[in-house]
């Protein structure tokens, strides 16, 4: 973590040096909260970026002090509202997360929506590969993919009670996980025949979307969800937790499913209804693909820099 004030007089030099017209803040940090302060004894505008669900992640990191939960919760909204209501434009991923963040004061006129791009030479239904899960598997039976940080805050619990449902009920289905985090080892001992890929490239990555049989993906604490997109853009189907920025991909019944994020049988229900169903897989497929087709990365790099532009020419990255 970043301590600014340590090195207050060097980095003050820094930038009076660079003069900057413009400072974009990544997050409202120690650093950022510096940088903010500064633009404003510069007299520049200021750019930020909300891409980490904070208020949703207390619970999980404060978990073991339940009683300061709400203080806490309460702390992060003050800090946010603060922070974000003195930049000249915040950018925000989805517009389920901008009503959340109206909701907690931030200014509606400061906000902008900027959604994210997909590289769709890279995530596409041309990367199936018919032998690749059975060749990871051992298996030809039905693949649930779930591709993510192994952190408490993706709502792992939920995988994991998906997991021991679907082996009471007998069925023979694959759980294949893809990514690595700090709750890898615990979420291993209550999924002991799930197969644990660790970090993927894309390349690969791209082929595991395109050739399982459904992605879930249960968080609730995206302001995005670029891998339901990534799962889209391949021609996957997905069922996801009816929360975060991640619930705007989805119309249910329509390109995917939405669900409860703690209904660990609904969430079965509908894997169910696509592996059981080639018609519907196929049509929550199209839809899906159809869906995604609408996020491109160069529509978005030209947004910003006519932003930029209208702002000034100059600038510094925090």
């Amino acid at each position: 973590m970043a301590n600014p004030f340590r090195q207050k007089a060097e980095l003050d030099k820094e930038l009076q040096a660079f003069s900057p017209d413009v400072i974009h803040i990544s997050t409202p940090s120690l650093l950022g909260n510096y940088a903010l302060k500064a633009a404003k004894r510069l007299g520049v505008p200021v750019i930020s970026i909300y891409h980490t669900h904070f208020i949703s992640y207390v619970e999980y990191y404060v978990k073991h002090f339940p009683f300061l939960i709400g203080f806490a919760k309460q702390r992060v909204r003050d800090i946010l509202r603060s922070f974000y209501n003195q930049c000249d434009t915040v950018y925000v991923p989805s517009g389920s997360i901008m009503q959340e963040l109206a909701a907690e004061g931030v200014r509606i006129d400061v906000m902008k929506l900027w959604e994210r791009g997909i590289d769709r030479s890279l995530f596409s239904p041309a990367r199936r590969n018919p032998e690749l899960m059975k060749s990871l598997t051992g298996n030809d039976n039905p693949c649930i993919l779930f591709v993510s940080r192994l952190v408490w805050e993706k709502n792992l619990l939920t995988l994991i009670r998906l997991y021991a449902l679907v082996k009471r009920r007998g069925l023979k289905y694959n759980f294949v996980i893809a990514g690595e985090g700090v709750a890898r080892e615990a979420i291993g001992r209550q999924m002991p025949e799930a197969l644990f890929l660790g970090h993927v490239g894309h390349e690969r990555l791209s082929e595991l979307y395109a050739s399982a049989s459904v992605f879930f993906f249960p968080s609730l604490t995206e302001t995005f969800g670029n891998v339901v997109l990534e799962a889209m853009a391949s021609g996957l189907p997905c069922v996801i937790a009816d929360s975060g920025g991640s619930r705007d991909f989805i119309e249910d019944g329509v390109n995917g499913f939405k669900c409860n994020p703690y209904d660990t049988t609904g969430f079965l229900n509908r894997i169910t209804e696509i592996i059981e169903q080639p018609g519907l897989a196929g049509q929550l497929a199209v839809k899906g693909l159809e869906s995604s087709r609408k996020y491109q990365w160069e529509n978005l790099a030209s947004g910003y820099f006519d932003d930029l532009r209208a702002l000034s020419y100059n600038l510094l990255v925090i």
